[in-house]
């Protein structure tokens, strides 16, 4: 199993077993709510494995998704935008949300 390990002061994490999936410089907003509550948009995200493509309508309108997985551990950890259809909600696509409850950030 190939893993990225990123060099930066912050980092964030999976919860469950340290996997390291983005740099603090990569977070867009944490103004974004998940499956779990809280989750925040990340321009990059490494070391996730990714499900199938859904059709997701969230509050925000209609999304083309796909979940995304921690490969240390395959815990859910949030999700992939791959497109949107509302022309206001385009900025998303190829980004990513991790979910607040499945991340640590760590210094």
């Amino acid at each position: 199993l190939f893993k990225a390990y990123l060099s930066s002061d912050n980092i964030y994490t999976c919860q469950n077993c340290g996997t390291h999936f983005s740099r603090q410089d990569d977070l867009i907003s944490k103004a974004f709510v998940g499956r779990h509550g809280r989750a925040f948009l990340f321009n990059d995200v490494v070391n996730v494995s990714f499900g199938p493509v859904e059709v997701c309508q969230l509050t925000t309108g209609t999304h083309i998704t796909r979940e995304i997985f921690c490969i240390g551990c395959t815990d859910y950890v949030g999700w992939r935008y791959e497109e949107a259809f509302e022309e206001s909600q385009k900025y998303k696509e190829g980004k990513f949300i991790l979910e607040r409850a499945k991340i640590i950030k760590e210094k």
